[in-house]
């Protein structure tokens, strides 16, 4: 009888233990994943800038030849990142795949102008410095207009701000979230724990003698959640990496380290310091109160 008794007990502890461990795993998947978009917020800002392109149209009597000596000249400025060439016969694909060949037919002559495509680096993605180079493109013989959407620029500079600073907020949410959740989470598997912890401080056992076993058993459960939301984070980004190959390449292994350090700080963190002071407060229960409940 007393062995079953113990086999149970032990099968309860760890059934415990183990639904512990899911849900601080999921609340640190949260935060993890709250953390790798805010510390790839200049990452992510820097992709959409360098993806805006600035097109450059050449005159109507300017060869293909002329052109391409003259995107040499453009890709050695300042401030730009790629260029790319465009004949009339890819404009002119492009244009049929955007409107239709039965556009084109109208036109005696080709309507499309040979072209060149750049695009700029990120810091150079404003409204000031792309006055300055449309303004310097401009000014060759060859150019006829330099075209970009302003108002796309002055969108994405504002709304990449606001942006960072949601994500700063949200994380930050997702912080109170985890250290209330989890703070509940130790509270709940301390409580059960009650009458062992009253039964120590009866026998004579200081605070801090009771407490070093359930701080050190809470760091270690904190540490093997956050390597469970690791592992779950990483299944995450696997997952969605074939949805969004081009934006998750800019994601640096140096990040993705800072989240894991940060999800592993937060869960030995806070589930330790929890613990420290649960089990404080527990120490100081008189007999009523343990067994109140």
């Amino acid at each position: 009888m007393p062995t079953g008794s113990s086999s149970t007990t032990r099968r309860r502890l760890a059934s415990a233990w183990i639904s512990t461990v899911i849900s601080l795993s999921l609340v640190l998947l949260l935060v993890g994943m709250g953390s790798l978009l805010l510390v790839n917020a200049r990452a992510v800002s820097d992709y959409f800038k360098e993806n805006l392109q600035v097109s450059v149209l050449m005159k109507d009597y300017v060869d293909e030849e002329e052109a391409s000596a003259y995107e040499k000249e453009i890709s050695a400025l300042p401030g730009i990142r790629s260029t790319r060439f465009i004949s009339r016969e890819e404009g002119m694909q492009e244009m049929s795949e955007l409107l239709g060949r039965d556009f084109l037919d109208v036109f005696e002559s080709a309507p499309v102008p040979v072209s060149i495509d750049v695009n700029l680096e990120a810091a150079y993605v404003s409204a000031d410095s792309l006055d300055v180079i449309k303004e310097k493109l401009s000014q060759s013989p060859l150019v006829d207009e330099v075209v970009y959407q302003t108002s796309l620029v002055d969108a994405l500079n504002q709304n990449l701000g606001k942006i960072s600073l949601g994500l700063a907020v949200l994380v930050l949410l997702l912080l109170f979230i985890s250290v209330v959740l989890i703070s509940n989470t130790v509270r709940l598997d301390l409580f059960s724990r009650r009458f062992s912890i009253h039964t120590m401080h009866l026998v004579g056992a200081t605070c801090g003698f009771i407490r070093a076993p359930f701080v050190g058993r809470a760091a270690v459960q904190g540490l093997f959640s956050a390597l469970v939301a690791i592992l779950m984070l990483l299944g995450v980004m696997f997952f969605l990496k074939g949805e969004f190959a081009a934006l998750f390449g800019i994601f640096s292994l140096e990040n993705l380290l800072i989240v894991m350090g940060i999800m592993v700080v937060c869960g030995v963190g806070i589930c330790a310091i929890s613990t420290f002071f649960m089990v404080t407060r527990m120490v100081g229960y008189n007999r009523d109160i343990v067994y109140a409940y």
